[in-house]
């Protein structure tokens, strides 16, 4: 069972974490009414980018010699949170 979790259900685990943070961000999207132009894209960029980071870590633990994959998922989700941290100072400044 041990090598059938490592195997199958670790990638899965691995790529949820940025994918909830995706989800989060496009829930904000849903919840304000009429966001400004700006916030939009600054919550659609960071979703896009947790929900890459999200594929490269899937694919990184299914593939661990591919270092390109968890470069890719680091610099994907850095990218992800810098973009929310600048939504949540637009939410405070519109």
């Amino acid at each position: 069972m041990e090598e059938f979790e490592e195997k199958f259900i670790k990638p899965i685990i691995n790529a949820s974490y940025p994918g909830t943070l995706a989800a989060l961000s496009l829930t904000v999207l849903q919840v304000r009414q009429n966001p400004p132009l700006v916030l939009k894209f600054t919550l659609l960029i960071g979703a896009a980018t947790f929900l890459l980071s999200a594929f490269a870590m899937f694919f990184y633990s299914i593939y661990p010699t591919r270092k390109k994959l968890w470069t890719m998922a680091a610099v994907m989700f850095i990218v992800g949170l810098f973009s929310l941290v600048a939504s949540v100072l637009l939410l405070f400044v519109v």
